[in-house]
């Protein structure tokens, strides 16, 4: 693994004087892209970024390149290889910084056996990989320029600095355009895009985490419909290449003071229009957006007729209802949280349907929490609503299914119907057989068959069930237990619990207290 030279002495090959160079050593290549990615988009002084996905690549590339830092996942060294690596790094003495996924003692130890300047659990977030590879690169090559904590190599008036800082903010004649893909994994690639497109006036580009801001100056050359223009052709010639959808906001202010700080908050806040309109959209936006404030939470009106279409389990009356409330919006555009707060309003209706029937479990318990994760992070509101109707068509599929099981099984509507109405001294089997739908002599001749029982010995049962909770629980006198249990006389219901349980109401109560 080493070089060495015609006397078998080992030899370490001269680095460039110019700015460092950089290996990042990691199995994924989304990770290896990602850092790659962050040198690039911030201007950070590296010469040259060298990137391996095996050991065998990054030990050819540390021998054949000598980089001045090294950017290695230790996962990706396996035992019998690092004594060997250990001492590669030792010979060629790059700056080491280590990553894992795996926070233990054990890589915390392989770090410092490597003299590693710095320990990054995965993932770790772009502004650290940023400040600690900057932080190596003057280390390593003190002359080097290095650009501020911003990164920013455009004009000294548009930068992060003055795209974040209100303090350091300029104030100027600029349009923004922020450029959004649907995963971040695409900013990348869009960012080449970018970079290569052949701009009749080339904007700054400041990549950010999760879009990338295109900083025009607004001159005559370039007007607002001129630049509207721009934005539907770069979506146009992006997709002709790419699957990922972009959201594009261009924004234009009239105030001349307006500063970028201030234009840059207001184009972000705009980006939330994507909420209404989706992807492969390019809006602009003259001004701030001012969100229509709603009352997010159902009226006891709009509650009820919830009730009413869960239990018609009406899903065309549900569609329209929904669609009506929440789709092809125009603007003035409500807030998007309290859009939100509302779904979750309804979300609460359809859970305490579902409880009703003891749905609250399984499969659809896992719809329901996932329905509810899209209520809340979804970026696209019709993709909310779509998820959420077919989430309630599955509920409604499967109250249709509970009803018709409690149809068929007349017995168990029969024993229920009776444990709602004991209490009633005059509860007939005619009052439960019209309840089922089924004939007297159907029922009591179904209760002996499937029970062992006839009507009025269930019904009894039942009866003195109540009676001995009310006797241990309450307080209540003897007369008193056999009225809320449907006996009109005492003497009555003291003869029946005694041929029943072998003892008295009151014998009974005072064995068990």
């Amino acid at each position: 693994m080493k070089a060495k030279d015609l006397n078998g002495t080992k030899t370490v090959p001269q680095r460039s004087a110019l700015m460092p160079t950089l290996l990042i050593a990691d199995r994924d290549q989304n990770e290896r892209t990602g850092i790659a990615w962050l040198v690039s988009s911030y201007a950070l002084p590296y010469t040259k970024v060298l990137t391996a996905g095996t050991l065998a690549d990054a030990v050819r590339l540390i021998e054949a390149e000598v980089p001045h830092v090294v950017c290695i996942e230790l996962d990706m060294i396996p035992r019998d290889a690092w004594d060997s690596f250990r001492e590669l790094i030792h010979h060629y003495k790059p700056a080491v910084i280590v990553m894992t996924a795996e926070a233990t003692f054990e890589r915390a130890l392989q770090g410092i056996q490597l003299h590693a300047l710095d320990l990054w659990m995965k993932p770790q977030s772009p502004d650290t990989i940023r400040r600690m590879l900057t932080r190596c690169a003057k280390a390593v090559s003190p002359t080097a320029p290095v650009p501020d904590s911003g990164g920013e190599t455009a004009s000294p008036a548009v930068s992060y600095r003055s795209l974040f800082l209100a303090q350091e903010s300029t104030v100027g004649s600029y349009r923004l355009m922020l450029i959004q893909p649907e995963s971040a994994a695409a900013l990348p690639p869009l960012l080449s895009f970018l970079q290569t497109y052949p701009f009749h006036a080339p904007p700054v580009l400041l990549p950010l985490s999760d879009a990338i801001v295109c900083v025009f100056s607004a001159t005559p050359e370039q007007p607002l419909p001129q630049l509207r223009h721009l934005g539907q052709r770069l979506l146009a010639e992006w997709e002709e290449k790419h699957a990922e959808p972009l959201s594009i906001v261009i924004y234009d202010a009239d105030d001349p003071l307006s500063t970028l700080h201030q234009k840059y908050r207001h184009a972000r806040q705009a980006q939330e229009i994507r909420f209404f309109k989706g992807y492969r959209q390019v809006s602009v936006v003259e001004g701030k957006v001012d969100w229509l404030m709603i009352d997010p939470f159902l009226t006891p009106a709009e509650q009820r007729a919830w009730i009413d279409m869960l239990q018609d389990g009406d899903r065309e009356k549900i569609k329209r209802w929904m669609y009506r409330e929440f789709l092809n919006k125009e603007a003035p555009y409500p807030e998007p949280g309290l859009l939100r707060i509302r779904l979750t309003s309804i979300l609460a209706q359809v859970r305490r349907f579902m409880k009703s029937y003891y749905l609250d479990q399984g499969a659809l318990e896992d719809d329901y929490h996932r329905v509810f994760e899209t209520i809340l992070y979804n970026p696209i509101l019709y993709r909310i609503v779509q998820e959420f109707l077919l989430f309630l068509y599955d509920v409604l599929e499967a109250v249709r299914i509970r009803r018709e099981h409690a149809r068929a099984d007349v017995i168990e509507q029969a024993v229920r119907y009776l444990k709602d109405h004991f209490a009633d001294s005059e509860l007939r089997l005619e009052d439960v057989a019209r309840h089922v739908e089924r004939s007297p002599a159907y029922l009591s001749w179904l209760l002996s068959k499937r029970l062992n029982q006839s009507f009025r010995q269930l019904l009894t049962a039942i009866r003195l069930k109540e009676a001995e909770r009310l006797l241990l629980e309450t307080n209540l006198s003897i007369q008193e237990v056999a009225d809320k249990c449907g006996f009109t006389n005492a003497n009555y219901f003291s003869r029946i619990f005694k041929e029943k349980t072998g003892t008295s109401p009151r014998s009974f109560r005072n064995q068990k207290k």
